[in-house]
């Protein structure tokens, strides 16, 4: 019962205990290959051994050179109920044919080939880059990012044209004969090209890069733009880019609100901004002292810049004190939210030593005057 023919690939039968026998046999060089890569790793491990990282790629393609054997092996298991079936037949078979248009597996094996030698030059590529990049004496994996991803982009494109090539499509015929296909997709799709060219752009001009920390207008669900959001860029993609906040949510957004929204980057020009603290202290209260209080604790913070100036600014009469702003220097960092806590927790010590009130919104109610009846 199990070696009824179940369907045909082309001349071969396949039967139930075929389709065992692939499963086995992939199974198995599964199997294998992490058998031998863990082996490969243990040895380099147990030896002592430092390898670089163009090593470590070539012991993952010995690795992976299990499956071309079980390939071979799993073709020759067609014997089973196929007669004397050699692997050239079974890379002669024709699985489409249509006009002078034909594809057989030697063909599939081939555009394998390509793409898994693409796969192989995309890795040589980034080690290749990274080395070089790390060998300047002015590193910057931001630019070394952009180089990588260019690469990608080229040998990839490269790969499909050359695929293309070897079965003997010619790529003006299929251009010309899909021209409304890609007229309606270029319609639907518009708003994906426009992220695709605005990648390109990001990743050419080089403007925003890995690595930077940048701050933007983000918008809602209804179209109103809220508060500014700082984050870190971790990828830049063809698409899209991904961008880590500060409570360390990754958001990935499409690349045109970064290149047609106001995006300030705090990783290039100035490394120094300058940054405000609003306090409010009660009517009344001595300002000179207030003033100098204020300084004492900007000053007294390792990341405020002591070289430029500390200002205190009368901002306003407020609606329940005096409205003042302490004005400070320092590195457009990550981590100024935590730098103004740690100065306003040194203001609350220092007013509290010196007993000056902070004051808080009062409302006074006045009870109105009863009619005589």
């Amino acid at each position: 019962m199990f070696s009824e023919t179940l369907f045909y690939i082309g001349p071969y039968k396949i039967c139930f205990w075929n389709l065992i026998f692939l499963l086995l046999i992939f199974l198995v060089a599964a199997i294998l290959r992490r058998l031998i890569h863990r082996g490969l790793k243990g040895y380099v491990k147990s030896a002592n051994i430092q390898l670089e990282a163009k090593q470590m790629a070539r012991l993952r393609l010995v690795s992976q050179s299990v499956y071309l054997l079980a390939i071979y092996i799993a073709v020759l298991s067609f014997r089973y109920n196929n007669g004397r079936v050699t692997f050239k037949d079974f890379l002669d078979f024709k699985l489409f044919s249509f006009n002078q248009f034909n594809i057989d597996f030697a063909d599939i094996l081939v555009l394998i080939s390509v793409f898994f030698g693409a796969k192989i030059a995309v890795n040589l590529s980034k080690l290749y880059i990274a080395k070089r990049f790390k060998r300047s004496a002015h590193y910057d994996p931001g630019t070394e990012y952009v180089y990588i991803q260019l690469a990608k982009y080229f040998i990839y494109v490269f790969s499909i044209i050359l695929g293309l090539k070897l079965l003997d499509i010619d790529l003006m015929i299929l251009l010309t004969s899909s021209v409304g296909l890609l007229v309606g997709l270029g319609l639907g799709l518009q708003d994906v090209f426009k992220d695709m060219i605005a990648g390109m752009v990001l990743l050419f001009e080089g403007n925003l890069r890995v690595g930077d920390i940048v701050e933007f207008s983000g918008k809602t669900k209804n179209g109103t733009t809220q508060d500014g959001i700082v984050a870190k860029i971790v990828k830049i993609n063809v698409r899209t880019t991904q961008i880590q906040t500060r409570e360390g949510n990754v958001l990935i957004i499409p690349n045109t609100h970064l290149t047609q929204d106001r995006v300030e980057n705090w990783s290039h020009g100035s490394e120094l901004t300058r940054f405000t603290i609003h306090v409010t202290v009660a009517f009344g209260s001595d300002l000179e002292l207030i003033k100098r209080l204020l300084k004492q604790a900007a000053l007294a913070h390792p990341k405020v810049k002591k070289n430029n100036p500390v200002m205190v600014r009368f901002a306003d009469f407020g609606d329940s004190g005096i409205n003042l702003e302490l004005i400070f220097w320092a590195d457009q960092s990550w981590d100024i939210n935590n730098y103004k806590s740690e100065i306003r927790f040194e203001i609350d010590r220092l007013f509290r030593a010196y007993q000056i009130e902070i004051p808080y919104p009062q409302r006074v109610l006045h009870q109105a005057p009863q009619r005589n009846s």
